[in-house]
């Protein structure tokens, strides 16, 4: 059985998916679940940074509909199985976790306009906690205000980077290592 986090356990700030995401990731390399299940982060952009999603908390539209300039989901596999496969999605109407299947048809939408065609970088879990950094400068608007209040913890950095966030968004750029093979 998936783990299903209670929202008391869970790190959340909106309009950080990215640094929510890692925090959810740290719970998947307990032993008892890592053991278990695979994990993956999955980044979603395009070179427009204009991605549709649909059943997403943020959307002022009924049907759950926003546009971001990118967003993170946790995809996790059980290893003994093909088919359990599941999102986790700290910004979805959703249920958390949800089946990757209702996840895809539900919040992936088919638009046939170029500029809202989305691509996705896959990441391995252990790899992500490991390399990546931001110092939240994304979310500064130019007179020094946030577009969101930031999290209350500090920023996430590594001994190699405190801000390589870009390197994950950047859809036309490819990561060196090979630590970012991925086959689900």
């Amino acid at each position: 059985m998936l783990p299903n986090f209670s929202d008391e356990k869970l790190i959340y700030t909106p309009c950080y998916c990215e640094e929510n995401i890692y925090h959810l990731c740290k719970s998947f390399l307990l032993d008892d679940i890592k053991n278990q299940y695979n994990a993956y982060v999955c980044f979603i952009s395009n070179e427009n940074r204009m991605v549709p999603l649909w059943k997403q908390r943020a959307s002022k539209y009924s049907d759950g509909m926003i546009i971001w300039d990118y967003h993170v989901i946790l995809i996790v596999k059980e290893k003994d199985s093909e088919q359990k496969i599941n999102v986790y999605d700290l910004d979805t109407t959703l249920p958390f976790p949800c089946d990757f299947s209702t996840y895809t048809q539900e919040s992936f939408k088919l638009l046939n306009i170029p500029k809202y065609y989305r691509k996705f970088r896959i990441i391995p879990s252990e790899t992500y906690l490991r390399v990546f950094a931001s110092n939240r400068s994304h979310m500064i608007k130019e007179d020094g205000t946030w577009y969101s209040p930031p999290p209350t913890y500090p920023p996430i950095s590594t001994s190699d980077s405190v801000n390589n966030l870009q390197t994950f968004i950047n859809m036309t750029e490819n990561l060196d290592s090979n630590d970012f093979d991925v086959t689900l």
